[in-house]
């Protein structure tokens, strides 16, 4: 099973908002009753190629409706990047960015702790990949 997690960079931190990262942490899952978490790389996230950098915590509302193609395709093409993957944990993720995980059968799960790194909020929540 494979578990992305939006992170700023290779520090693994993780990032607030799941459609802004700059990248995906990729994680094997491996084990059963004593899960642990293997990690297998970092994907560039290309919806957000030529955004200008910025605080990947800040809180964003998605304005876009359901008309805007564009916006719809960048969301879609985020979700391709990560489309092998079971889960992506998330702590905030808006409507398109979920709609689009949905359709290629990415899970979001979650993450409502306090701790910052993708390793250590995966062991938080293994129970909860299933």
């Amino acid at each position: 099973m494979k578990i992305a997690v939006p992170v700023i960079n290779e520090t693994l931190k993780m990032a607030g908002n799941a459609g802004h990262t700059p990248y995906f942490a990729v994680f094997n899952l491996k084990g059963g009753m004593f899960r642990s978490f293997e990690f297998e790389g970092l994907r560039p996230n290309p919806k957000v190629a030529d955004e200008e950098e910025h605080d990947h915590d800040e809180h964003h509302t998605c304005d876009h409706d359901e008309n805007d193609l564009e916006h719809l395709k960048a969301h879609d093409t985020m979700a391709q990047a990560i489309e092998d993957c079971d889960y992506l944990v998330v702590k905030m993720a808006c409507k398109n960015t979920a709609k689009s995980m949905n359709n290629l059968g990415v899970k979001l799960q979650k993450y409502n702790g306090s701790e910052a790194l993708a390793p250590k909020i995966l062991t938080e929540l293994a129970i909860h990949f299933k």
